[in-house]
């Protein structure tokens, strides 16, 4: 782990500057922004409460930041929790008392929450109520406790890990892509205009292509990078200051960094290039599966250098090409000879 220079599984919180505050400013996802304006003004126009939001992706995408976006633009507060801290029912439903008319709650990682408090949130968004049990024993009595009409707002690195039930309650479902260099290459223009950096065209290009399609690891590569022109530069970014600055943080051209070079060369020398479950991958590169799952896989994936199979992970022959090693030989129908 200490080897990870850009780690998209930190929660770090974005700089405030940095973050966009309008749906004016908001880069990529059109669809889901273009589609969210209507819903948000439907529901405006009816002074009704924004159906439930499930923002759902790889880490780093802007979910969080979209979800201020929303409360901003309904002219509501944000309230935030994280599904892994909710761990007893009676947190939630304090949280959920507390909401006023239409704000929005925020619950990041919504699929890590125990069973028992997600059964709290059914009532909570389909009628707006919980369901209190005051006392204890043969004596017990449950009340029903009437709450302000909310608008649940769940972020999620994993949508599979959500149950049916849950997800069913969501009215509005928004699955985030990878941004296109043109699309960061904007992000990070913006990003250096607030922090008073200098960034030349040519830098900005090329830093937004190394940066794996992530704005929150565009971000910090242009403030790490901002740190080697300040004290080994003159201060402005150019392209020689940039390069030199992604090579001692060890990010190659494709943006792929120590440890996703460690995956893809685990599973082709070690184990013969796959296939490899993921367990005994990640106990051969020391890290949890869960982390190689959801913050490492999803751009491996997304660039073809490597594929899940029913049997476990392969890599693929532009991954081979990658690492320096000829292509795997395929016949006319694409099958391996």
């Amino acid at each position: 782990m200490a080897d990870r220079i850009v780690d998209p599984r930190e929660t770090e919180a974005v700089d405030p500057a940095l973050r966009p505050r309008g749906f004016e400013e908001y880069v990529g996802q059109e669809q889901i922004t273009r589609n969210l304006r209507v819903y948000i003004r439907a529901a405006q126009k009816r002074g009704e409460p924004l159906d439930h939001v499930l923002l759902s992706g790889p880490p780093g995408l802007g979910k969080t930041s979209l979800a201020y976006i929303i409360a901003e633009e309904l002219g509501v507060e944000l309230r935030t929790a994280s599904g892994p801290t909710l761990e007893r029912g009676g947190d939630l439903a304090a949280i959920l008392s507390g909401l006023g008319d239409r704000e929005v709650l925020f619950v990041d990682e919504i699929h890590r929450m125990s069973r028992t408090v997600e059964e709290i949130l059914y009532p909570a968004m389909e009628d707006f109520e919980v369901d209190v049990v005051l006392g204890s024993g043969p004596g017990a009595q449950s009340v029903k406790l009437p709450l302000q009409r909310f608008t649940l707002i769940g972020a999620t690195t994993r949508s599979g890990m959500i149950t049916a039930p849950l997800r069913a309650r969501f009215g509005i479902h928004c699955t985030f892509d990878f941004y296109k260099p043109e699309e960061l290459e904007q992000i990070l223009v913006r990003s250096a205009n607030r922090l008073g950096i200098k960034l030349a065209r040519e830098a900005s290009v090329e830093l937004a292509r190394r940066s794996r399609g992530t704005p929150r690891i565009a971000n910090r590569l242009l403030r790490r990078v901002r740190d080697f022109a300040e004290v080994e530069g003159s201060g402005a970014i150019d392209v020689a200051i940039l390069r030199t600055a992604l090579e001692r943080l060890q990010v190659d051209t494709m943006g792929l960094d120590k440890m996703d070079m460690r995956i893809l060369e685990t599973i082709t020398y070690k184990f013969d290039g796959g296939p490899v479950g993921l367990d005994t991958l990640a106990a051969a590169i020391g890290e949890s599966s869960d982390t190689i799952e959801d913050a490492f896989e999803p751009f491996l994936l997304q660039e073809g250098l490597l594929m899940r199979t029913p049997r476990g992970r392969v890599i693929t022959s532009r991954g081979r090409v990658h690492l320096g090693l000829p292509a795997l030989e395929t016949d006319a129908q694409g099958r391996l000879l």
